[in-house]
């Protein structure tokens, strides 16, 4: 593992570069509209500590935690603007970082843009896309997996390698009945490329990256799909979730399918909807683990929170009800190496001191 971080690294060197009331106000105060940033150049609007009426001295305590648990940039955008935008440790705005599995979302969204242009339907069996044979399991056993199997992390396949040639694609369960943290996922990139006629990366370029104003690339990386962008291109793209996939007037992801990806998936693990991770729910299993734990995932976070969460502590938190996006890039803020860890729940203790 250490191998391929570094490797990553080198990679990333080559590539970086209103209120109620029983009757109206005299003069009414529209509640501020949604900003997107323009797709090039540098411009983006803020917004202040002030103007929020936020709590000014919960500011530093933030950020002396960020820095202290080795981060390397932290955004929060209220209604697209930037509230907030720091970078840590030698990082800064046009440097690229990995978003490890935070990119999985990535995945989900050009999926559904893919099923939304007619060219896949993710209830049909992926070897409808990739052929027969693309695992180790009886043709019974493998056409019973769907791409919808493959988003959801309950392929049913052997979850104790990450490999995802045939020969290490074993059955373990029928699908649809195991939930499983699985690099199978990526898979689906595969079905993407074959469904449209081109390769992953141009269909994601053209469908998604570019039509958002992202930057980035994909990196192979042993048999993980890895994407590397600045920290300003990983808000853009949480900002188009929070929109329920529009960016301004243009609709890049439908809301039906957005809808999906972020709700409750399966009825296994009730914090996972397509590649996303959901909060507030009543509970939840983490990777490599059978284990169901009770209560939401992060229970100092809004409830309504839906999360993309990497390796090493990457992260996109996207709250609704606060039409509130954090990014969070670095290295791993513990030893304790999971996606999900301590980290999760004291940042957001701190975050939340900002405006309670």
């Amino acid at each position: 593992m250490t191998k391929t971080i570094f490797t990553i690294l080198t990679a990333l060197l080559l590539i970086s570069c209103s209120k109620d009331s029983a009757e109206p106000d005299p003069v009414p105060t529209p509640s501020e509209s949604m900003y997107f940033p323009p797709l090039t150049g540098t411009t983006w609007e803020t917004k202040s500590i002030a103007d929020l009426k936020w709590n000014q001295s919960a500011v530093q305590p933030l950020l002396d935690y960020l820095e202290l648990k080795h981060s390397k940039s932290f955004i929060i955008l209220v209604n697209g603007r930037i509230v907030l935008e720091n970078y840590f440790n030698g990082h800064n705005a046009s440097t690229n970082w990995y978003w490890a599995s935070a990119g999985k979302t990535l995945t989900s969204t050009v999926t559904g843009i893919a099923q939304q242009e007619n060219l896949l339907n993710i209830n049909n069996k992926v070897s409808q896309y990739l052929g027969t044979g693309w695992t180790s399991e009886t043709l019974a056993q493998e056409n019973k997996i769907t791409c919808k199997h493959l988003l959801t992390m309950t392929s049913g396949l052997d979850d104790s390698t990450d490999d995802v040639d045939p020969a290490d694609l074993i059955y373990k369960a029928d699908a649809g009945t195991r939930w499983a943290y699985h690099n199978v996922y990526v898979k689906l990139q595969d079905v993407v490329a074959s469904a449209s006629g081109q390769t992953w990366e141009n269909y994601f370029n053209a469908k998604l990256r570019d039509k958002i104003g992202m930057n980035g690339t994909w990196l192979k990386i042993d048999v993980n799909s890895v994407y590397a962008s600045t920290s300003r291109s990983m808000a853009r793209f949480g900002l188009l979730m929070l929109n329920k996939g529009k960016w301004e007037n243009n609709i890049i992801l439908n809301e039906a399918y957005f809808n999906e990806a972020t709700t409750t998936s399966q009825n296994i693990n009730l914090g996972y909807g397509y590649l996303w991770w959901l909060n507030g729910k009543s509970s939840y299993h983490l990777p490599q683990s059978q284990l169901t734990f009770q209560g939401s995932v992060i229970p100092t976070g809004p409830s309504d929170m839906f999360m993309a969460l990497g390796k090493n502590d990457q992260k996109i938190y996207i709250v609704p009800s606060k039409n509130m996006v954090v990014i969070r890039m670095g290295e791993a803020a513990d030893n304790e190496n999971l996606a999900l860890s301590d980290f999760d729940k004291v940042l957001w203790e701190k975050i939340s001191a900002l405006y309670q």
